[in-house]
């Protein structure tokens, strides 16, 4: 399956950063853990991983622009392109030794996400996507769920923790999703359920508050792999925003419904 000269750098990149937290994985009890705030910790294998991703990116792409969630913002001299990294998306479940935890990359060009990359490094599953070129879990094309009907759907969510303010509006969520689906489940790590979108497994996400760097890369993959993206507040900027309803084209729109019905 061949691919863009920055997706092969992606990929790159992705893969030995997934290597380096696989090895902390493997030694999670020993990691040397300090908090960022309530319920979100971040690992030395953390920033570990975003110093190499960093170093494999901008070492070949020097003039773009950089975001990331540990490193911050930094402007490039190209200011058209940037990379939008989040190095673990699942600190929590890696932390606790739950092998749900990924990588994610993406490539924003003029304000789009172009190109995109999620690594599974614990199970060896690499999604990714170009823009035009179709979604991809290793060198299988990827493809969104055929199912049609609600009951059958099964869908994906985070629920907010350590006392987030927009609990109260994820549980009114699920009060009405609920009765008219087959399950909804909760994984810790949005990357990871945009691409079991993509990949078919679930039918639907969304989520709200969430980062840039959570799902940038998610976003090109579902939709490459024929998914509806959405914000939650229709018109809103996605990426700046942070809320997002995602799903198959059969469902999207009474999924939506659900979940904007607030």
């Amino acid at each position: 399956m061949p691919g863009s000269a920055n997706l092969n750098i992606m990929l790159k990149a992705a893969r030995k950063a997934g290597r380096s937290l696989v090895k902390d994985f493997r030694e999670v009890e020993n990691l040397q853990v300090s908090m960022k705030g309530a319920g979100d910790f971040v690992s030395r294998a953390d920033i570990a991983a975003e110093a190499i991703l960093k170093e494999e990116l901008m070492g070949a792409r020097p003039t773009y622009g950089w975001l990331a969630e540990e490193g911050g913002e930094e402007e490039g001299k190209d200011p058209t392109r940037r990379w939008i990294v989040d190095p673990l998306d699942g600190t929590t479940n890696f932390l606790h030794g739950l092998p749900h935890w990924c990588v994610s990359i993406a490539l924003e060009h003029k304000g789009q996400v172009v190109a995109g990359v999620i690594f599974d490094a614990a199970k060896d599953e690499m999604f990714l996507a170009e823009r035009g070129e179709g979604a991809f879990i290793n060198e299988k094309r990827l493809r969104v769920s055929g199912r049609s009907k609600m009951i059958e759907s099964i869908f994906a969510t985070g629920v907010p923790f350590g006392g987030r303010g927009d609990l109260p509006a994820t549980l009114q969520d699920l009060a009405r999703l609920m009765p008219t689906c087959a399950g909804v489940r909760r994984w810790g790590s949005a990357a990871l359920d945009m691409a079991y979108v993509a990949a078919g497994r679930y039918e639907g996400f969304w989520e709200r508050r969430l980062n840039a760097w959570d799902i940038a890369a998610g976003v090109i993959i579902v939709k490459e792999a024929g998914g509806f993206v959405e914000p939650l507040t229709p018109g809103a900027e996605l990426l700046e925003r942070g809320d997002v309803v995602c799903a198959n084209e059969a469902i999207f729109d009474k999924f939506a419904g659900i979940i904007r019905n607030a």
